[in-house]
């Protein structure tokens, strides 16, 4: 079915990733037709969108994330409302989206235009462009629940650092400065030597090379170094920071790009009381999205937010989501869908 407004003949361009033959997918900047859309309530002109790592395993053919080709991947998308038959948004009004089947089954925001449905919105927060909401992003947001959780279980500045997996991703850079705008010291974990200074520059109070979280081995617990942790990368690295987490402690987790699976004891969690915490940025209820947006644009809000993210173009964007899967990419990248 097609999405039957007035705009049904109007044409926008996409990024459309193709399947041409088994195990294959091209990514090219087609021009696509609103008709081409879902038949949903809500359709959104998009400025601005981010890549982020969902979207590289989309756009490289990950049928664990897009069950069907061709696909407009972009988990993240902000722009104008164009019509809502839902009448929940009025034309022109600014809105937000991240999560949900967004760039997953359903065409993203790597296009000019969108169609979903009207529960998945938000509209923009007044204090945040449309730039900048998509400089935050699904990473933003995702760090931003992470270090809301850790509070939640009773973390403060006081107690000491929290560490930082994955601390040049998306995830790692903005948790890493919220949290040195919130006071913590924070250490930060990558493999890449090279962008430490930078890390520094963000508010890491110290960076130290990702392996040497694995150091402490297969010891059931090592000495406690840090007071919680942020993890994005999954794997060892995750059981690790775990065995390393100071007493009453804990540890959040978001991604899976070293492993899905991690092994070790429960004496972390039974001798020291560490936690934990599993993040949802996708399908968590809308009231929730709505309340940590209202922190991303006040107490979280980043001063400078420009430095946080690098603006691209979407006929970029093949290019860059490679990086993701090259284990090349540094911090947010923000897509000039409109151009």
């Amino acid at each position: 079915m097609s999405n039957q407004t007035n705009s049904d003949n109007k044409t926008f361009k996409a990024l459309v990733v193709e399947e041409t033959s088994e195990g294959k997918f091209a990514k090219n900047i087609q021009e696509r037709h609103v008709s081409d859309l879902p038949d949903n309530d809500l359709l959104i002109e998009v400025h601005y969108s981010s890549l982020n790592y969902k979207d590289a395993m989309s756009a490289s053919g990950n049928k664990s994330i897009t069950k069907n080709y061709p696909h407009t991947p972009g988990i993240d998308a902000a722009g104008v409302v164009v019509s809502d038959k839902s009448g929940t948004f009025s034309e022109g009004q600014e809105v937000v989206v991240f999560g949900y089947d967004l760039g997953m089954n359903t065409a993203g925001g790597l296009g000019q235009m969108i169609a979903i449905p009207a529960d998945w919105a938000l509209p923009c927060p007044e204090a945040l462009s449309l730039k900048e909401a998509m400089i935050y992003g699904t990473g933003g947001l995702t760090a931003a629940l992470s270090i809301q959780k850790l509070e939640k279980m009773g973390a403060k500045p006081s107690d000491g650092p929290v560490a930082v997996s994955g601390a040049t991703g998306g995830v790692g850079t903005i948790s890493i400065a919220i949290l040195s705008q919130l006071g913590y010291e924070s250490i930060a974990f990558s493999g890449k030597p090279e962008q430490s200074e930078h890390l520094k520059e963000l508010g890491a109070t110290e960076v130290r090379h990702r392996d040497t979280i694995n150091e402490v081995g297969n010891r059931p617990v090592g000495r406690p170094l840090w007071a919680n942790a942020i993890d994005t990368v999954g794997g060892d690295y995750l059981a690790n920071l775990l065995k390393q987490t100071k007493p009453s402690g804990a540890v959040t987790t978001c991604g899976l790009a070293a492993s899905a699976s991690f092994s070790m004891t429960v004496l972390p969690f039974i001798t020291r009381a560490v936690s934990l915490l599993g993040i949802d940025s996708v399908f968590i209820p809308l009231e929730d999205k709505k309340a940590i947006w209202q922190r991303v644009a006040t107490d979280m809000k980043l001063p400078n937010l420009e430095q946080y993210a690098e603006e691209i173009t979407l006929e970029q964007t093949p290019e860059y989501l490679e990086r993701f899967i090259d284990g090349k990419a540094v911090g947010r990248y923000v897509v000039n869908v409109k151009g």
